[in-house]
């Protein structure tokens, strides 16, 4: 295994999402919950919403895996997806890319400089899916806590569950994502959305991920709040999805229920990893 002091580093983000992107892909790399967290720590590492590691894949462009600020790993990442398309599509000049991850086969498309779009592949609708603790109706969940309540669930190769709420700006989301994220319902724990219908095409969202926290935007979160939203006949099947590090467009496919998210993917810089 490769020792991660001196290893090069790519700081990408998608909408404020943050990454630090790693290539496995000659040598293998191996990285503790331990180092993730240092890498990850915005004031003693590089500082990362989360780590994502590329490794070969024999039968996509690239095999990433994910790994949260807390040392925790996720199957899916839909800002990251669109980030390592762009860095794979910038070596090798192809517009399509495909990418493996523990949810599955992503393709991609780069539509112009820092401009992707990822086929996060058709939502997952039912409770054993998500998963939940338990038998319930994914669309209306009787999950509650302080001022949000009536939530939909449904997995975009994590759990998400989606509360539909009239105003984000007196909502508490650092005292309630935590709580609601490590429900008994979640037994994966879960993305938390807090979601304003601004209008049938536009939603204004807020994530708290978990093992992340509250971030700047969450890309499958941003697919969760459209398909939840259109479920329960509050939007359209594609909307803006408005986020405090940008927006995305997301598009619910009704010809084969896949979800495409379109968003910019951008490198902020390089580096090399110090001992971690």
């Amino acid at each position: 295994m490769l020792p991660l002091s001196g290893q090069n580093f790519t700081k990408m983000h998608g909408a404020g999402n943050d990454f630090v992107v790693l290539d496995a892909r000659a040598r293998a790399l191996s990285i503790t919950a331990v180092q993730a967290r240092h890498i990850a720590d915005r004031r003693r590492g590089v500082g990362c919403d989360q780590i994502i590691i590329l490794e070969p894949d024999p039968d996509a462009d690239i095999f990433m895996r994910i790994l949260n600020a807390d040392g925790s790993e996720s199957a899916a990442c839909g800002n990251a997806t669109r980030c390592v398309a762009a860095l794979l599509a910038e070596e090798s000049g192809a517009r399509l890319v495909n990418i493996r991850t523990a949810a599955g086969l992503l393709p991609c498309e780069i539509l112009g400089p820092g401009l992707v779009e990822a086929d996060m592949g058709p939502p997952r609708l039912e409770w054993g899916d998500i998963p939940l603790a338990h038998p319930a109706d994914t669309l209306h969940l009787r999950l509650a806590f302080g001022p949000v309540e009536d939530a939909a669930a449904c997995s975009m190769g994590n759990p998400h569950a989606t509360f539909f709420v009239p105003d984000l700006s007196h909502l508490n989301i650092e005292t309630i994502g935590p709580i609601l994220e490590k429900s008994r319902m979640f037994p994966e724990r879960a993305n938390i959305g807090f979601a304003v219908i601004e209008s049938p095409s536009k939603i204004r969202l807020r994530v708290w991920e978990r093992g992340a926290g509250l971030t700047l935007a969450c890309g499958s979160g941003a697919c969760a709040a459209l398909v939840n939203a259109h479920r329960r006949g509050l939007t359209a099947r594609s909307a803006t999805i408005i986020q405090d590090g940008g927006d995305l467009q997301i598009t619910w496919r009704e010809s084969d229920s896949h979800v495409l998210m379109r968003g910019p993917a951008l490198t902020a810089f390089t580096g090399i990893l110090p001992e971690c």
